[in-house]
């Protein structure tokens, strides 16, 4: 019995050491450590929130620089401009979209942009003209979509007759060019 009281007066002694120790003299470091982790991840989140910002940033002032002419008498504010009739031919032979017409029409002139507007009339299926519409966004042009119609009625009917292709359509679209023009 008395061996009992020696083992329990032990451990008594040291599960009272080891709470003391636990919460006199040993520091709170997991709580501070936690709190520090907490810390740090809002600081992560906030980096990677002004990187992201950053790219997005460097992509539209490379955007408005590749857009950006000095006067409007500029090459890039021309109305049918060379390039940008190359960029449409080479962009429509890619995709083998038949072009039946392109004009351009009357460039609109304000202070700070040009805006030049095309008529254009293709002949493609659906899936050709959404990869058309896609590939126009992605240009390094501002280039908008400002209407299109879709000719699949009548016309169709005919061409089934004369054994014309039934996927192919007639679009006619309206797109425009926006030229910014830099302010002395």
């Amino acid at each position: 019995m008395k061996k009992v009281f020696i083992l329990l007066a032990i451990a008594v002694v040291f599960g009272g050491g080891f709470w003391a120790y636990y919460n006199l003299s040993y520091p709170k470091f997991p709580e501070r450590i936690s709190a520090l982790d907490r810390e740090l991840k809002q600081k992560n989140e906030k980096l990677i929130s002004a990187e992201i910002i950053s790219q997005e940033m460097d992509l539209v002032a490379s955007l408005i620089e590749r857009n950006l002419a000095l006067s409007a008498r500029d090459s890039l504010a021309e109305d049918a401009s060379m390039p940008f009739l190359n960029f449409v031919t080479n962009l429509l032979d890619e995709l083998d979209i038949k072009l039946m017409s392109m004009e351009p029409k009357k460039r609109r002139t304000q202070v700070d942009h040009i805006k030049t507007p095309y008529s254009m009339s293709v002949e493609c299926s659906y899936s050709q003209f959404g990869q058309l519409i896609t590939q126009l966004e992605k240009s390094e042009r501002l280039i908008t979509v400002e209407s299109f119609m879709i000719d699949n009625g009548y016309r169709k009917a005919q061409a089934r007759q004369k054994g014309a292709d039934p996927d192919k359509h007639l679009i006619e679209l309206e797109i425009s060019t926006l030229t910014l023009i830099k302010r002395n």
